[in-house]
């Protein structure tokens, strides 16, 4: 679910561009924003300047549209912005440099859990939060969770979208292997696992430090099983009978994989995929996307043969998924935190913000209600699945506090190793249980 080497748009992704532009800014009538809400008014700085740092694109129109949105905000303001592209594995690096040496981007858009690492370095975005909120619909809850300080209305960050990891499977195989569709039972999912590896198309799920994709596959293992970071109050609860079976079921999975995903990074899924090697993955719109853009005819009969569904519940009550979350935060070291915060409001207006969601063929999934009417949903019933991705009570640190821990855990790659060292046979289940438990806690009593 992390990105690709930068690449040049092709003519196809040209072309799905282009019609993505066409389309974008065209929200059905009973998602027409309230007219009587108004914006916040920030006095900009005089001769204010702006550099953004993000994640850089997975898909090529995430980067251009956001380009191209930002060159209107120039136009509008005379405000002249810098985006600074990161690659996914480095972003937490660079937004720890810059809050600790307290210079940097003035607007950093991070990943979820990152305004409550820095809790007191950002600048209060309740104002700009509620304004948003008032006038497309409400928040979605991932957004409210990773927006707002814990049991408090006041928001430290401003989610853009989300990512969600559904199933992404090869139609033809998965019937194949003697199934009509995902099965939601976890023993009928693994006996699915197991029939595609018997026909030489396997299944492949990340458990390495891949960003993104290895947590995403991590958490489901934990959630489906009713197991879970912590309690409500914050208490480590990676010691339980309901881990013990999920490391127990992560064994099981990891006999029914294509070999090598302890050493995938964040593309080694798409690109598995793609090549056919794997029938079966858990990732985002990208892989969809570029087989369906590509100008190879045979990419394209790999995205005509691509289905989406939700990963089994287990013991969840609803897809036990959370979305990997763009936040951003307007750091208080900024001179310039008038004009950050209007280049985020622009950008998060409807005539930018449906430009980018459409044109993404809805990779960042909407935190703001209103938008989940976007025509881009209506668009290709295979993206349905991801229309809900912010609509979900999964996140990094469930079902706890959103927390410095709960970040600090997700960095340190506790989950992911708990249950990498059981799938590889280097620890028993209750010897790595034990060993994340002790990990967590560590950054819990800090």
């Amino acid at each position: 679910m992390t990105q690709d080497a930068p690449r040049r748009p092709g003519r196809r992704q040209a072309m799905a561009l282009g019609a993505g532009l066409l389309t974008a800014g065209a929200l059905p009538a009973r998602a027409i924003p309230a007219a009587d809400v108004q914006p916040p008014r920030y006095a900009l700085e005089r001769g204010a300047r702006l550099r953004v740092l993000r994640p850089a694109k997975f898909i090529d129109p995430d980067e251009a549209i956001f380009n191209e949105n930002t060159k209107r905000f120039t136009d509008r303001t005379g405000i002249e912005v810098r985006v600074d592209y990161v690659n996914w594995p480095d972003m937490p690096v660079q937004v720890a440099v810059a809050y600790n040496t307290g210079q940097g981007a003035d607007v950093v858009i991070g990943f979820g859990a990152d305004p409550h690492l820095y809790a007191d370095k950002v600048a209060d975005m309740t104002d700009l939060a509620e304004y948003l909120g008032a006038k497309y619909g409400g928040w979605f809850d991932l957004a409210q969770v990773y927006g707002k300080k814990f049991r408090t209305n006041q928001w430290l960050g401003l989610p853009m979208g989300g990512t969600t990891s559904p199933v992404v499977y090869r139609r033809s195989w998965v019937k194949e292997a003697g199934f009509d569709r995902i099965p939601n039972d976890l023993g009928q999912f693994l006996e699915l696992c197991r029939g595609l590896k018997r026909i030489g198309r396997p299944c492949g799920f990340a458990l390495s430090h891949a960003p993104g994709d290895a947590p995403a596959y991590a958490n489901w293992l934990l959630w489906s099983h009713g197991a879970s970071l912590t309690d409500e109050e914050g208490k480590v609860t990676l010691d339980t009978p309901q881990t013990a079976r999920a490391l127990d079921y992560a064994r099981a999975m990891q006999e029914t994989m294509v070999a090598g995903t302890m050493s995938w990074n964040g593309a080694s899924n798409n690109r598995a995929f793609v090549a056919g090697e794997i029938g079966l993955t858990q990732n985002g719109v990208s892989i969809y996307y570029s087989a369906k853009t590509s100008s190879d005819p045979a990419q394209n009969a790999v995205a005509a043969d691509t289905e989406h569904a939700e990963m089994p519940y287990g013991a969840a009550t609803k897809a036990p998924e959370t979305a990997l979350t763009l936040n951003a935060m307007v750091p208080r070291y900024t001179r310039v935190p008038n004009a950050a915060k209007e280049y985020l409001r622009f950008m998060m207006e409807a005539e930018q913000y449906d430009r980018w969601l459409t044109g993404c063929l809805g990779y960042w999934s909407q935190p703001l209600k209103s938008y989940a009417e976007s025509a881009v949903w209506s668009s290709d019933p295979k993206l349905a699945v991801y229309k809900d991705a912010m609509d979900t009570p999964f996140y990094e640190g469930y079902r706890g506090p959103i927390s410095a821990a709960a970040g600090a855990v997700l960095e340190n790659w506790v989950v992911v190793d708990m249950f990498a060292r059981v799938a590889t046979g280097q620890q028993r289940p209750a010897d790595s249980m034990r060993e994340a438990q002790r990990a967590a806690q560590r950054w819990y009593r800090g």
